[in-house]
């Protein structure tokens, strides 16, 4: 299946956290933050501003920074994705 996010908004895959062990305690997968780290999976055509579609900084492929509670969280193939308005990107990594 192929997911073509509209407009503004940008497919992302988190990236996995290894698991942390702290004094013999293994932390469950539902108390570990979610990663900020992401790799842009697929992009809209951009923002529209008129009569113009404005296109976005990102594309298939770049590593960025989101914030902790940004976006949607979709599965894909059995997979988990979060897409998010481009706005919500903090910063690209390279």
């Amino acid at each position: 299946m192929k997911v073509t996010p509209l407009y503004d908004r940008v497919l992302l895959k988190r990236h996995e956290e290894q698991e942390v062990v702290k004094g013999g305690i293994i932390i469950p997968d539902t108390a570990k933050e979610k990663p900020l780290e992401a790799d842009v999976i697929a992009v809209g055509k951009g923002r529209i501003d008129g009569d113009k579609i404005i296109p976005l900084e990102v594309k298939a492929g770049d590593r960025v920074l989101i914030g902790k509670f940004s976006g949607t969280d979709v599965t894909v193939e059995d997979e988990e994705h979060v897409i998010v308005r481009e706005e919500e990107i903090l910063a690209k990594i390279s």
